[in-house]
């Protein structure tokens, strides 16, 4: 059965709005914490996958490397994250989150928990875990279109509820 071509896009923009008004709501729930965005995204990432590299870090971020060094140097300066040298490549750095960085993680949480439960409120379970499986399986499609690069790719779902 064909599919109708404006109806795709429509849904491919309908994801992207969703997310970037999300993050606005979420950005806006964690301004006094002081936090940017993409340092939440950091401390996120290494909640699920402490001691990551930059490289992989930065591809999961989608940021360059001379960005995502800027980043971690200001977290590394906030307390939030420490790098270490790569025990099997002296090249590569890994990335670690400190105590404080494991407690910002909970503050986190815990400020968005309550905007999250918001955010789903008016959507009932059922409909909910079909939408999630539906985004599950449009993700799988993604990471096989990738190929080598799913690898990378893969690592960027996130729950930052635990």
């Amino acid at each position: 059965m064909a599919r109708d071509l404006n109806s795709s896009l429509r849904f491919g923009f309908l994801i992207h709005d969703v997310s970037r008004l999300r993050r606005v709501v979420v950005d806006r729930s964690l301004k006094p914490l002081s936090i940017t965005r993409s340092q939440w995204w950091v401390l996120a990432f290494l909640s699920r996958r402490d001691g990551m590299t930059q490289t992989a870090l930065a591809a999961d971020l989608d940021l360059t490397k001379v960005a995502i060094g800027g980043l971690l140097d200001r977290m590394e300066g906030a307390g939030f994250i420490e790098r270490r040298a790569d025990r099997n490549d002296g090249r590569a750095r890994r990335v670690y989150l400190t105590r404080a960085g494991a407690k910002m993680v909970t503050t986190i949480r815990e400020s968005v928990e309550s905007i999250e439960l918001e955010i789903l409120s008016r959507v009932p379970e059922e409909q909910l875990n079909q939408a999630a499986d539906t985004l599950r399986t449009l993700k799988d499609t993604l990471l096989e279109m990738l190929g080598g690069e799913a690898e990378e790719a893969e690592g960027a779902e996130l729950d930052l509820m635990g």
